[in-house]
């Protein structure tokens, strides 16, 4: 039996490694011709940690990332508009505010897999289906002929538009800088956002001194000026906001710089296709408002190895992943894509109401959705 996975990002290896656990030998693609992950800093709520313990392999990858007191929500004087207590969230849910670079996640993943089922610089770009065979076709005019697909190769899949005739990308309305500063540790000891009607901007400390950061700003998609801006223009730009962020930006020019329009995938009807399956942001990609892109792909792999565990063909498998998944993934969608209209708003009205009623929201009304969010079962 040949298992193929197209892309070796988060979702991809947890795939493999769900695969593994029960006892399926995989094949991964990968487009890229070195494995060098896209990104800076990600969080992993309750629900990404609960999917890693059943997938084996959580205690090696929690000593690797660092647990933050609390995630604050800012105005750009610094005032707080709203303040989760990590240590309540921890002691219901499981460990909350984590944070991990997505390079040195990234390692602990490959470290659980041979590298020699990744075939780098195959850059899948179609499928022929013959009764039960799977053939991809990949950029190098070369061809793999598999009997079950997975098919993990993110948001701007090409698989995914020969499949699902409901392939929709969504723009966000935002576009966002992203990065990693060195020497910052004693800036924040915290998370955070600063939500302004100019923009907002996100800390996220690191281990070893490091902060990931992120800053969004309100425009049309593919905007030439944004396009051109680095980090000078983007200290310019937030230059009001308060402490720490001037600093972080007056560091920024010294290291990489990340710019994309954000964009999510209209729900789909269907993850599986008979003998293929689709996970991870090929499936559900959402907005990065709530921090769930990396959650959410984890939480496909753990249910993946729990419908893997239970001797049922593959197609049976597929398809009750799609029949746990569906609806909760989606949620995610719709629920980070309208925290991103209401943070990113440029009205002053709407921005001032906002701040308002989040500064008297009770703490109960946030726990419950930290309720459906995090008590996730597989």
């Amino acid at each position: 039996m040949k298992i193929a996975i197209s892309g070796a990002g988060i979702a991809g290896l947890t795939a493999a490694i769900a695969f593994q656990k029960a006892g399926y030998e995989t094949t991964i693609f990968e487009a890229a011709p070195h494995l060098k992950p896209v990104g800076a800093g990600l969080g992993l709520a309750p629900n990404a940690i609960k999917a890693l313990d059943v997938l084996g392999i959580a205690d090696g990858i929690i000593p690797l990332g660092r647990k933050l007191p609390y995630f604050r929500i800012l105005d750009r004087t610094g005032q707080i508009i709203s303040e989760n207590d990590s240590k309540m969230i921890s002691e219901k849910f499981g460990l909350d505010n984590f944070s991990i670079h997505r390079h040195t996640l990234h390692e602990a993943l490959l470290a659980h897999i041979d590298p020699a089922s990744i075939i780098k610089g195959k850059k899948a770009i179609g499928i022929e289906r013959v009764g039960k065979k799977i053939t991809l076709d990949f950029a190098d005019s070369t061809t793999y002929q598999a009997d079950y697909l997975i098919v993990a190769d993110g948001i701007n899949s090409l698989l995914r538009s020969k499949i699902a005739a409901d392939d929709v990308k969504r723009y966000a309305g935002y576009t966002c800088w992203r990065g990693v500063v060195e020497d910052a540790g004693s800036l924040a000891h915290g998370a955070s956002e600063t939500w302004d009607t100019s923009g907002r901007f996100g800390i996220v400390p690191l281990n070893d001194g490091k902060i990931y950061w992120f800053a969004c700003v309100r425009s049309i998609a593919n905007n030439p000026v944004f396009n051109a801006f680095g980090a000078q223009d983007l200290a310019k730009w937030f230059r009001k906001f308060h402490h720490p962020i001037p600093e972080i930006l007056s560091k920024a020019s010294h290291y990489a710089l990340i710019h994309n329009d954000i964009y999510d995938l209209a729900p789909l009807a269907h993850y599986a296709h008979s003998n293929i399956l689709l996970v991870g942001d090929a499936a559900h990609a959402t907005t990065p408002n709530m921090g769930q892109g990396a959650c959410q792909a984890m939480e496909d792999a753990a249910t993946l190895l729990t419908e893997l565990r239970k001797d049922q063909p593959l197609e049976k498998v597929f398809a009750e992943f799609e029949s746990k998944r569906m609806e909760r993934t989606q949620y995610v969608i719709r629920q980070s894509r309208m925290i991103g209209k209401i943070a990113q708003t440029d009205n002053l009205l709407l921005a001032k109401l906002r701040n308002a009623l989040l500064r008297m929201s009770p703490a109960s009304s946030r726990e419950k959705q930290f309720e459906k969010l995090y008590n996730v079962t597989f």
